[in-house]
């Protein structure tokens, strides 16, 4: 087996949910072009914060009220003067970053499994 395979138990330990981006803003203090956003991952967990590098395929505006994937259960990330507290998903080429997203709306912090 290969020493980087996850076990089951570790990948249940990752707690990845559905949220709504509520607002977007730029984020200068980040070393790469990034936004700060804020998503709404319903109750019990509430708004999080969080740095993306997606400006290369997203606009600010585009992205308020788009349901995106995030990892939520991360200890906070110190990201320039921003304390990040989950981490976008979305699939990497270069410097360009597509988001994951459901297909269709759904409830504010689903479990993805």
């Amino acid at each position: 087996m290969d020493s980087n395979q996850l076990t089951w138990s570790d990948f249940e330990k990752v707690v990845i949910r559905v949220g709504t981006v509520i607002d977007v803003l730029d984020f200068p203090e980040a070393h790469r072009p990034a936004y700060r956003l804020f998503i709404d991952f319903g109750a019990p967990i509430g708004i999080l914060k969080t740095s993306a590098q997606i400006t290369k395929l997203y606009r600010k505006e585009a992205l308020i009220g788009k349901q995106l994937v995030a990892v939520v259960n991360f200890p906070e990330k110190q990201i320039a003067n921003l304390k990040s507290q989950c981490l976008v998903l979305g699939a990497v080429n270069g410097d360009e970053v597509t988001l994951l997203q459901p297909m269709s709306k759904v409830k504010n912090g689903l479990k993805i499994s």
